[in-house]
């Protein structure tokens, strides 16, 4: 039964989650340090793979613990700001014009991964329910 591994994924997430804004941090500072690093397979094939098992551990956990986005408001805010941090990750990335544009994302995108954090921590997308 999925369940009786519950600890395990969410390890599991936890530690892909960590190594993903890890990753996120380093690829900023080589942006902003405009270094050919960025470009390097392991920079661009490695966030990918981490990421892919880091979403596949949170579709078990919600599967575990019967809560779903659209379903569940702490779920969707985390979902929503999900879908933000990777918009604004991929301008930080690749898609900004200049390098203010990118510094600006990278700092935006790096505020939703603090929100998404705190929402998961607390179950709550409300920061006053956070202390």
């Amino acid at each position: 039964m999925l369940a009786t591994h519950y600890l395990e994924i969410r390890a599991l997430h936890v530690a892909t989650a960590a190594l993903s804004i890890a990753l996120f941090v380093v690829r900023g500072g080589l942006m902003l340090a405009g270094s050919r690093l960025l470009q390097s397979r392991a920079l661009r094939i490695g966030p990918h793979l981490i990421d892919t098992v880091l979403l596949a551990s949170a579709v078990l956990l919600m599967l575990i613990i019967h809560q779903y986005p659209l379903v569940d408001g702490w779920l969707t805010a985390k979902l929503g700001g999900l879908v933000a941090y990777v918009v604004l990750g991929s301008v930080a990335i690749r898609r900004g014009k200049t390098r203010t544009v990118r510094l600006a994302a990278f700092v935006a995108a790096l505020v939703c991964v603090g929100f998404i954090l705190a929402t998961a921590v607390h179950h709550d997308p409300d920061p006053r329910h956070w202390l």
